[in-house]
């Protein structure tokens, strides 16, 4: 019988191999996935309204730059990591990548407390090495890989791509700078 989503989130925060392994089989997980990135970026927005002001607007563009964020990571990373450095057992689809890094993103749900006065900094740090390791194990199991070092690398060459992304799609589609 598979886990709850709270069984779900609480072993891909503990980056439980076994949950990864579960999502990632589960194709009814991607509506549960999504819900973790959702709320992972919304938890962002407002967790970065400490820092930049509480007005929706703040919140709104935060937590669409959070998921869309995501959204670049996670596939740029299917590419790199099927296309580019894959390992003869490699056998992974978009969506069993979408479940597995959907579910790394659950330790971003902590980031709704950088709210707080003075904390911002160190729970959007903190949160971020977290996810980062959640998401080095959803590669490794999604893409069956034998290694965690593959799974690092294929991880930090998507988040340079994607970070390289989000930063064009920035310039062009943001305000002009001054």
């Amino acid at each position: 019988m598979p886990n709850t989503y709270l069984q779900r989130l609480i072993g891909a925060a503990a980056l439980d191999n076994a949950i990864y392994e579960e999502v990632e089989a589960d194709g009814s997980a991607v509506i549960q996935a999504g819900l973790t990135v959702l709320l992972s970026s919304l938890a962002a927005g407002i967790g970065l309204s400490g820092l930049y002001g509480n007005s929706a607007s703040n919140i709104v563009l935060t937590s669409t730059v959070a998921l869309l964020a995501w959204a670049a990571w996670a596939l740029v990373t299917y590419g790199v990591g099927v296309r580019i450095l894959p390992q003869s057992q490699t056998r992974s689809s978009v969506g069993e990548l979408l479940r597995t890094t959907g579910f790394a993103t659950a330790p971003g749900f902590l980031r709704v407390l950088g709210v707080l006065p003075g904390v911002t900094i160190p729970v959007f740090s903190v949160t971020a090495v977290w996810m980062l390791a959640a998401m080095v194990v959803a590669v490794r199991q999604a893409l069956d890989y034998e290694s965690t070092a593959r799974a690092i690398a294929v991880c930090l060459i998507g988040w340079a791509l994607a970070l390289a992304i989000v930063i064009v799609f920035g310039l062009t589609a943001g305000p002009p700078l001054q």
